[in-house]
């Protein structure tokens, strides 16, 4: 008698709107917490996405013919090389251009100032502030002990020293993870199999030639600048291999850079470096960049900036970077299911 006269409805509805004002009323809490957890598991998450970027790597040394274990040997301490190289022998150089480029700035700013009489003065002086504060972290890690370094850098050592061992050890077991994830979804469906491995195979591939690609770009400018004599050859190549993570707008700013500071130097000087600038990002463009990434991540330029631009609104620096990864995510997952979406809509339709 009692069940007649009770709606279950109505009380679930009831029930699930009073959670949802909870949720919503307690979001700040929720957001802190999460955050929180985000912020104890960085070292693991960035170490997983280290092992995912360098397991095509490990993958084409094993296809080559040499042992796994030989294979995972070389691309961890291949890494350990490369960044200790660039610490130890490059730091110094770094330090030299930056010091350098810190006296370029500010004589651009002078001559801005004098040429179109405007006043840029606190501008200069943020700028120049920011860059004086980067070379005081460089000189007191070139000049101080090890302890000192350890002393002051404590939190962050920590960190990296956990997600290295993380990146090693999520590296050495990825094929387990990966076979691991296959049974567990092969468990739910094919179908849910098929899905999670298109789009494993789209972020390989970009993944892939984005590395590629950034050694390229790196040693192609940094020679370039070199060649033509640009002070700042090393700081400009590196720039460039770093902002290939950002598609278009990254190129651009280096350029943008290279000119501006090839200019205090002399007219020649910039000519050259405006010839670089117009020159080789075509190449890459339409040359290298097809070459290394083939058709499977080929994106339209125009959806491209789109993606960027909605990715630095809504995130920052980091939606940038993500913004493309995310596309082709979504891409993908509009293809896997373009089938089932036009069955979807021919039923609402027939519905209709």
């Amino acid at each position: 008698m009692l069940n007649n006269k009770l709606n279950y409805r109505i009380i679930n509805l009831a029930a699930f709107m009073l959670l949802l004002y909870i949720s919503f009323s307690n979001v700040g809490l929720w957001v802190g917490i999460i955050a929180k957890i985000i912020s104890l598991l960085a070292p693991f998450i960035v170490g997983f996405i280290f092992a995912y970027a360098f397991t095509p790597l490990v993958r084409w040394l094993t296809n080559k013919g040499i042992p796994k274990t030989a294979s995972l040997l070389i691309v961890i301490f291949g890494i350990i090389f490369v960044v200790a190289l660039l610490l130890f022998l490059t730091l110094p150089l770094l330090y030299d251009q930056l010091s350098l480029l810190l006296n370029m700035i500010i004589e651009v700013f002078n001559n801005i100032s004098d040429k179109f009489n405007v006043n840029i003065g606190s501008f200069e002086i943020e700028v120049t502030d920011y860059l004086n504060e980067i070379l005081k972290s460089l000189s007191s890690f070139t000049s101080s002990t090890t302890v000192d370094i350890v002393n002051k850098s404590i939190n962050f050592i920590s960190k990296f020293i956990i997600g290295f061992v993380g990146f090693i050890y999520f590296l050495c077991d990825m094929d387990k993870i990966r076979d691991s994830v296959k049974d567990f979804l092969l468990s739910i469906s094919k179908r849910s199999f098929s899905y999670i491995k298109c789009m494993d195979e789209e972020i390989t591939n970009y993944l892939k030639g984005l590395e590629i690609f950034m050694v390229i770009q790196l040693f192609e400018y940094g020679l370039l600048f070199l060649i033509i004599g640009h002070p700042n050859w090393l700081i400009l190549g590196v720039l460039a291999c770093l902002t290939t993570v950002i598609p278009y707008f990254g190129g651009l700013i280096t350029n943008i850079i290279a000119i501006i500071l090839a200019s205090v130097v002399s007219v020649p000087l910039m000519i050259a470096t405006g010839v670089i600038c117009l020159i080789f990002p075509q190449l890459d463009g339409y040359l290298i960049s097809p070459k290394v990434y083939g058709k499977t991540n080929n994106v339209n330029p125009l959806i491209t900036i789109m993606a960027v631009s909605i990715g630095g609104t809504l995130a920052g620096v980091v939606g940038i970077v993500a913004a493309l990864p995310c596309y082709l995510l979504i891409r993908t997952t509009y293809h896997f299911f373009k089938k089932d979406l036009k069955k979807g809509m021919d039923i609402v339709k027939e519905t209709i």
